[in-house]
């Protein structure tokens, strides 16, 4: 399916979910996707910010994902803000 979202929304968004996923791995031990899927993800969010670096000036943890490579999630920042979206989200 094709996605028509702006490169910034689809980054935002990728972030979102790594940062998220990965809290749920490594913080809580309960995953809810499968390593594949946030593989998948972490590969398309390391493609977008190669091929269009202007897209990666959001203000939403710009910093953490400077020099993301996909290949692990552990380093990222599991803040207040983080921790509150877990729990809206999946109630962790």
């Amino acid at each position: 399916m094709l996605d028509l979202r702006e490169p910034h929304e689809i980054i935002r968004q990728r972030r979102h979910q790594m940062i998220v996923h990965s809290y749920l791995y490594y913080v809580k031990d309960s995953p809810v996707i499968d390593d594949d899927k946030w593989q998948k993800w972490a590969d398309e969010l390391t493609d977008l910010q190669t091929k269009y670096p202007d897209a990666c000036k959001l203000g939403f943890y710009d910093e953490a994902f400077a020099d993301w490579n996909g290949s692990t999630g552990m380093h990222l920042p599991f803040d207040a803000w983080v921790q509150k979206r877990v729990k809206e989200l999946y109630n962790v």
